[in-house]
């Protein structure tokens, strides 16, 4: 039998925990060492599927890849040579596609596979390559993406919708491509952020980081580094509805106050208001979890967005804390359509919610949530699912954690030391 979860939930946690490093922030990363000439050392780099699998790809091309601590990798590209990208690796994560890039501007060409990753709903690609095609590619599409350009050449770009990867592909393209670059309508979140600053470490001239306009001098030669990756928002959002639905007294250490200014407005929504302290951040017991309502007496909506409003990725743990807290909620999810299909799942918890389309959910809470057995349909609803595990009475099961495990670092252990019960149990 596949690996799972065994849940003991309806106790309280206590203790400290430390969010690994930004998942979005090290795969970019990765990707971006094949620009570097030189070896680049990454610290603070999560231990998980994702990572691992990207690691393999670089592998795969020639590159050397070592471990050198728990969670420091050192990866030296000089050996890299140009060849397919091998498929099945490449139908494991979506971040796959960040390769196009780095490679394209590396050799003048590269050979992709379709990216894999979490089926939350339509996931395009033509962002990526609408990007590179104004930067002098040309792209002729199989059942692979074939992707040449002689030269890369500085443009202006207008992203049609401001894609993280599709941004961050544009970036690494750009800082190797002749000339100047504006990149508008881009993406700012968190690990946009850190891609771009290391970017900046290895010699590139990157202005605008942490706004939609990057302009970028492109062509300069870069070189390796030592760079440490910051926080993952999302894990601490996690943390954030684990403390919520458990009643926990949870400290969060090694936070990034400006990564998770829309993240605390949203659980102030739901009645749940951490403190802040530095790098803190504090989640005390007997949280008020009582949903505001809007001026008026309107029924509040909790929705997403690109950065900086409230992340899509901490929307399935924003409506998990929901189900515990009293009052009426309308999430509304725009990012992905399949988002919210896991819902179902609560419902057969004993949490009250309406699904009114695949966008959009009303939740009245508080329900008292029962154990059952469930599956992880993708990375961030399975989270949401242990974290649902735990605030249930009695003995839940959570089958095909593979998808958790991608995306959470050790988790079953971290949660173990608060005082969770939890087992994986792989016979």
């Amino acid at each position: 039998m596949p690996p799972r979860f065994q849940v003991q939930g309806g106790h309280r946690l206590q203790g400290t925990i430390r969010p690994a490093g930004n998942k979005n922030a090290a795969l970019p990363l990765l990707a971006a060492t094949l620009l570097a000439e030189g070896p680049v050392s990454l610290e603070n780099i999560p231990r998980i599927r994702d990572v691992e699998t990207m690691l393999e790809l670089l592998a795969h091309l020639g590159a050397a890849v070592n471990w050198t601590g728990p969670n420091t990798v050192n990866v030296d590209t000089h050996a890299v040579t140009p060849k397919p990208l091998d498929p099945e690796l490449c139908a494991r994560i979506r971040a796959s596609i960040l390769l196009a890039g780095p490679l394209l501007a590396r050799f003048g060409r590269v050979t992709l596979p379709p990216p894999g990753g979490d089926v939350i709903g339509r996931r395009r690609v033509d962002t990526h390559f609408l990007a590179l095609e104004q930067l002098g590619a040309t792209l002729t599409v199989g059942d692979r993406y074939e992707i040449e350009a002689d030269e890369l050449k500085g443009g202006e770009l207008f992203l049609d919708e401001p894609s993280v990867t599709g941004t961050e592909n544009a970036l690494m393209a750009a800082v190797a491509a002749k000339g100047r670059t504006v990149i508008r309508n881009a993406a700012a979140e968190p690990h946009v952020q850190d891609l771009a600053r290391a970017l900046v470490a290895m010699g590139a001239s990157i202005e605008g980081i942490g706004s939609n306009t990057y302009v970028i001098e492109g062509g300069r030669t870069l070189h390796g580094i030592s760079y440490g990756i910051g926080p993952d928002h999302i894990e601490i959002a996690s943390f954030i509805g684990l403390a919520a639905v458990t009643n926990s007294d949870i400290t969060i250490e090694g936070v990034r106050g400006d990564d998770l200014r829309s993240t605390l407005l949203g659980f102030e929504r739901l009645g749940i208001r951490p403190r802040l302290d530095g790098q803190q951040l504090f989640i005390d017991p007997d949280q008020e979890r009582r949903i505001r309502p809007d001026m008026g007496g309107h029924v509040p909506k909790l929705e997403d967005g690109p950065w900086p409003a409230f992340p899509a990725d901490a929307l399935s743990i924003a409506v998990v804390a929901a189900t515990q807290c009293e009052g009426l909620l309308l999430v509304f999810e725009k990012m992905f359509e399949s988002r919210l299909f896991f819902v179902d799942k609560l419902i057969g918890m004993g949490a009250r919610i309406v699904v009114c389309d695949p966008h959009r959910v009303v939740i009245a809470g508080p329900s008292a949530l029962r154990a059952g057995t469930v599956e992880s349909p993708d990375i961030r609803a399975g989270m949401a699912m242990l974290l649902a595990a735990l605030a249930a009475e009695g003995t839940s099961t959570i089958h095909n954690i593979g998808q958790i495990e991608r995306g959470y670092e050790r988790v079953d252990l971290r949660l173990k030391a608060l005082g969770a019960e939890i087992a994986r149990l792989d016979e």
